[in-house]
């Protein structure tokens, strides 16, 4: 009798705990240049290029308020979404644009096999350090 009531809490407890889905793996980002542009005091040119493992994303995030940002898929599928505008998959020789401040809810890997390459180009503030914060919208 005492094993009901416990194997039935047991049950009510386990149906209420939260199943954790495996975590994404994150993108790698790796910065390729970093020029000040001569003519445009203040302001500089910063390259990187964003690896995505299969499956791979990166967090929703938003970018300095002084950045302009090109973004073009280099190999591979990116799935990208800006501005809360519906998600779109770029292929290689694709870009897309970021206004300075652009909320980039979407940016992952459109494979689960195999990887994705993106090279994106920032004009910038010269003294912006951080190019990427977490952010819900």
């Amino acid at each position: 009798m005492f094993s009901r009531p416990l194997l039935a809490a047991a049950f009510t407890v386990l149906a209420m705990t939260p199943v954790v889905a495996a975590e994404r793996p994150v993108s790698k980002v790796t910065v390729v240049f970093d020029r000040p542009l001569p003519n445009v005091p203040g302001k500089s040119m910063r390259g990187v290029i964003v690896d995505y493992a299969p499956g791979a994303a990166s967090p929703a995030h938003r970018h300095p308020k002084s950045a302009f940002i090109y973004a073009t898929v280099l190999e591979g599928e990116v799935r990208s979404s800006v501005n809360g505008e519906p998600a779109k998959v770029y292929k290689p020789g694709e870009n897309w644009y970021e206004a300075p401040g652009a909320f980039h809810g979407v940016s992952a890997n459109a494979s689960d096999s195999k990887p994705a390459k993106l090279m994106a180009v920032f004009v910038l503030d010269s003294n912006e350090t951080v190019l990427v914060t977490p952010s819900e919208k």
